[in-house]
C-alpha cells in the first residue's frame, strides 16, 4: 500500500512538471531545449569534436585520466614476451663507445652485419638517417647486402614536425635511394607514434602515400599476420610485465611479496654485437634466433615516450618499446573493437533522457543523492567493464555523460518549476519577512523543518524594546501611532534579517528574534551579536528620524537589547488551521528580563555570560554580576564598548576575577576606570553597584 501510494506521487510529481513545462515562458523553454541539445553534444563529444579539436580542456583531460585507469588496471599480466628483443645503444653505451649521440654509422653497420647471420625473423631500425656521416658508405652497403628482412626508419616533415626538418629529409630521401636501387631486402618504415594529447595511447593514423608502420612493416616482411590489422586505428593494448620470485615448493605458482616489474622485453646492449667473439656469438645469435628484432636509441630525455601507465608509475619507456608493444598486439590479434558511432550517439541520448526524466521525478535529497552517486558509478564503470572485455574505450565519454546529466537535470528542473515561480516567490517573501532568505529557501524545500510540533536547540536570543513608547502612543493620533510603530519595526526587522536572524514575534514595540534553528550555522554567535549592538544603534536612527521630521512629537525614547544563549523549545505550536513558529523556555525569559534590566542598570545593550562565551568578541566588556528580577540565579553581564581602551578593559576583567576573594582591589578597579569616563552612565551605576553586594557577590535588581 505505502508503495502505492509513493508511486502515485511519483506519477503525479512527473505529470504536474510536465503541464509546469508547456506553462513557462517561451524564452525559459528556448533555453531548456539549447542546453539539452547542448547536454547531449558534450554527452557525446567530450573528447574530441569532429574535426579533432577539444571540446574543452577540463573534459578532454578528465577523460583521458579515466582511461589511463582504466588501461592500467585491465592490462594483462605477462611474462617477459620472448617473440621480440630490443638492441639499444644508451647513454652508458655511448660513453663505453667513447662516442656521442647519435650512433657511428660504422658501428651500426657492424651490428647489423652480425645480427644478419643469426636467424632473426626481421629486423626493425628505429634510427633516423636525416645527417650525412663518413661511415654512410659502408652503412649503405651492409643494409643493401641484408639477408634478413630489414625496416629502415623513414619520416617526413608532414608526419614528423618534432623530428625532421625539411633539409634532414633530404638527406635522408636520398639515403633511403640509395639503399632501395636494385633488389634489397631493406626497405623504408614509418616510425611515427600518436603522442597528440601527451602520452601515446592509440596507433598513429594511416597516411597515403607514407610507407607501413615499423612493426607492421617488420610482421610483412617476415609474413606474420597483419590482415587483421588493416586500416586499424584503434587503441594500443599495453601490457604489464610482472616477475615474481616463488619461495612455497608446495605450491610453487604462489608469488612472494615483493614482486617487481621487469622490462616486458630483453633489451641488449648494441656493445654485444660489436667485436663479437664467437663463444659470445653463439650465445648470443640463440637470443636472437626466430625473432622480431628492433634496433634504436634508448637516450634519456630523448628517446622515452608517455604511455597510459605513465601517470601511474611515472615511468617512460622508450619509443623502440612502443614500436614492440604494436608487434606484440598485432602477433596476438588483438584487434580490440571499437564501439560504433551510433552507439555513442543512442548513449548520449539515452543519457540525456535519463536526467529529463529523474528532473521531473522532482525526488527529494535523500534519493536524489544516492540516485545520482549510482549513476556516477554506472557512467564510469560502464567503460572499465568494457575495457576489461576487451573493447577499445578510448573516446567513450565517461566525464560527457556526466557533466551532460547533471546540466540537462538543472536547466529540466528549472523550466519545469517555472509555472510554480510565483508561488514559491510570495512564499519566500511571507517567510522573508520573519526568515532570512537562505533559511525561507530551505524551509521551502524541506516544510518538515517547520513541522508541527517542537523540538530542544541550543539559541542565541534577543529581547529589545523601545523606552517610553506606550506612554508616547497616549499622546498623539493612533494613526500616527501605527506610522511610527511600523517604521520602527521594519527597521529593526530589517537588522534581525540582514544578520540572518528568526523574528519570532512583534509585543507591540518589542521585538524578539533568535538564532541557531531552524537551521545552525557556524557563525550564529557571531551574528546574534553584532545584531543587537546594530539593533541599538538603530533605535537611535529611529529617534533622530522623528525628531527630524516633527519636532512637535513627543520624544522617543531609546531601545534597549537584552540578548541570553541557552535551551529552548523550538517548533510550530498551535493547530493545523493556526500555528505560530516560535521558541519557549528558559532562555526566553532570561533575554526579556536582560532587557529590562538595562533600565536600572542605565545601559542600553546588555548581554549573559553564556552568550559571550560562544562568540569571545574583544568589544564588549563584563560589567559584574546580578540578580534579575524574579530570578535566584545570579547572572554575569556584558556590554559593548566598541572604542574602550584596552587597558580599561583588562581593568574590569580584573575586577570581575577578584570581586570575591579581593573586594577592596575590585572596587579600586573600577573606580579608576569609571573616572576615566565620567559620561558613561552605565560605568558609574557599576561602581555603585560594586559596593552593594548581596553575599554571593551579586547586586539584586529591586
Amino acid at each position: 500500500m505505502a508503495g502505492e501510494t509513493g508511486n502515485k506521487k511519483r506519477i503525479g510529481a512527473f505529470a504536474r512538471n510536465v503541464r509546469g513545462l508547456r506553462e513557462a515562458g517561451t524564452l525559459q523553454i528556448v533555453a531548456m531545449v539549447v542546453f539539452v541539445l547542448f547536454s547531449i553534444f558534450i554527452a557525446r563529444y567530450s573528447w574530441a569534436l569532429p574535426g579533432g579539436e577539444e571540446p574543452t580542456a577540463i573534459t578532454n583531460d578528465a577523460e583521458r585520466a579515466l582511461y589511463d585507469t582504466r588501461a592500467y588496471l585491465a592490462a594483462d599480466l605477462v611474462e617477459q614476451d620472448d617473440r621480440i628483443v630490443l638492441v639499444v645503444y644508451d647513454d652508458q653505451a655511448l660513453i663505453n663507445l667513447e662516442k656521442r649521440s647519435p650512433l657511428p654509422r660504422d658501428a651500426l653497420a657492424e651490428a647489423l652485419s652480425n645480427l644478419d647471420t643469426m636467424g632473426a625473423k626481421a629486423i626493425g631500425i628505429d634510427i633516423l638517417f636525416d645527417q650525412p656521416q663518413s661511415e654512410d658508405p659502408e652503412l649503405v652497403e651492409t643494409l643493401r647486402s641484408m639477408q634478413t628482412p630489414t625496416s629502415v626508419a623513414y619520416a617526413t616533415v608532414a608526419t614528423n614536425q618534432a623530428d625532421i626538418v625539411y633539409q634532414q629529409q633530404l638527406f635522408l630521401d636520398e639515403f633511403m635511394d640509395a639503399i632501395e636501387e636494385g633488389g634489397t631486402n631493406s626497405r623504408r618504415a614509418s616510425i611515427r607514434l600518436d603522442d597528440e594529447f601527451g602520452a601515446t595511447r592509440v596507433w598513429p593514423d594511416i597516411i597515403s602515400g607514407l610507407p607501413p608502420l615499423l612493426g607492421r612493416a617488420m610482421l610483412e616482411d617476415a609474413g606474420g599476420p597483419v590482415e587483421a590489422f588493416e586500416g586499424y586505428e584503434g587503441a594500443i593494448e599495453y601490457r604489464r610485465a610482472l616477475r615474481a620470485d616463488f619461495a612455497d615448493e608446495a605450491d610453487p605458482d604462489a608469488p612472494v611479496e615483493g614482486a617487481v616489474e621487469e622490462p616486458l622485453f630483453q633489451t641488449l646492449s648494441i656493445e654485444l654485437f660489436l667485436n663479437l667473439d664467437p663463444a659470445v656469438a653463439e650465445f648470443v645469435a640463440q637470443e636472437i634466433a626466430g625473432k622480431y628484432v628492433l634496433i634504436g636509441g634508448d637516450i634519456l630525455d630523448y628517446d622515452r615516450v608517455a604511455t597510459p601507465f605513465t601517470s601511474w608509475t611515472g615511468f617512460e619507456p622508450s619509443g623502440l618499446s612502443v614500436h614492440g608493444e604494436l608487434i606484440a598486439q598485432m602477433l596476438d590479434g588483438k584487434r580490440m573493437p571499437q564501439i560504433p558511432t551510433l552507439g555513442l550517439w543512442v548513449m548520449a541520448f539515452v543519457v540525456v533522457g535519463s536526467a529529463v526524466v529523474v528532473a521531473l521525478l522532482e525526488w527529494s535529497a535523500p534519493k536524489l543523492v544516492p540516485l545520482m552517486l549510482v549513476l556516477a558509478a554506472l557512467y564510469i564503470g560502464i567503460p572499465f567493464a568494457l575495457h576489461f572485455n576487451g573493447v577499445d574505450t578510448y573516446g567513450l565519454p565517461a566525464v560527457g555523460w556526466l557533466v551532460g546529466w547533471i546540466i540537462t537535470f538543472t536547466v529540466v528542473t528549472s523550466a519545469a518549476r517555472s509555472a510554480g515561480a510565483a508561488q514559491r516567490s510570495f512564499a519566500q517573501g511571507a517567510l522573508g519577512k520573519y526568515i532570512p532568505r537562505d533559511i525561507a529557501e530551505a524551509i521551502i524545500d524541506e516544510p518538515d523543518l517547520l513541522s508541527l510540533g517542537g523540538q530542544k536547540r541550543e539559541i542565541f536570543v534577543l529581547f529589545s524594546d523601545l523606552e517610553g513608547f506606550t506612554k508616547m502612543s497616549h499622546a498623539i493620533e493612533p494613526e500616527m501611532v501605527a506610522k511610527l510603530l511600523n517604521r520602527y519595526l521594519e527597521m529593526l526587522s530589517k537588522v534581525v534579517l540582514d544578520h540572518g536572524g528568526v523574528i519570532d514575534k512583534y509585543v507591540g514595540d518589542a521585538v524578539v528574534a533568535f538564532w541557531g534553528a531552524p537551521i545552525a550555522r557556524e557563525d550564529d554567535a557571531e551574528r546574534a551579536l553584532n545584531a543587537g549592538y546594530a539593533i541599538w544603534q538603530a533605535g537611535e536612527d529611529f529617534r533622530a528620524e522623528v525628531a527630524a521630521t516633527d519636532p512637535n512629537l513627543p520624544k522617543i525614547g531609546k531601545t534597549r537589547v537584552g540578548l541570553h544563549y541557552g535551551e529552548a523549545v523550538v517548533g510550530n505550536f498551535g493547530g493545523e488551521t493556526r500555528i505560530q513558529y516560535t521558541a519557549l523556555g528558559d532562555s526566553m525569559n532570561t533575554a526579556a528580563r536582560l532587557e529590562a534590566a538595562n533600565k536600572p542598570l542605565q545601559s542600553s545593550v546588555s548581554a549573559s555570560r553564556e552568550f559571550i562565551e560562544k562568540s569571545n568578541p574583544d568589544w564588549w566588556v563584563p560589567m559584574g554580576r546580578i540578580v534579575l528580577r524574579g530570578r535566584a540565579q545570579p547572572v554575569d553581564i556584558y556590554q559593548p564598548k566598541p572604542d574602550f581602551p584596552e587597558e580599561d578593559r583588562r581593568k574590569l576583567e580584573e575586577a570581575v576575577q577578584v570581586s570575591d576573594s579581593n573586594h577592596e582591589l575590585a572596587v579600586q578597579l573600577i573606580d579608576q576606570v569609571v573616572a576615566g569616563h565620567p559620561e558613561d552612565s552605565a560605568l558609574e551605576n557599576y561602581g555603585n553597584r560594586i559596593r552593594n553586594l548581596n553575599d554571593g557577590g551579586a547586586y539584586v535588581l529591586g
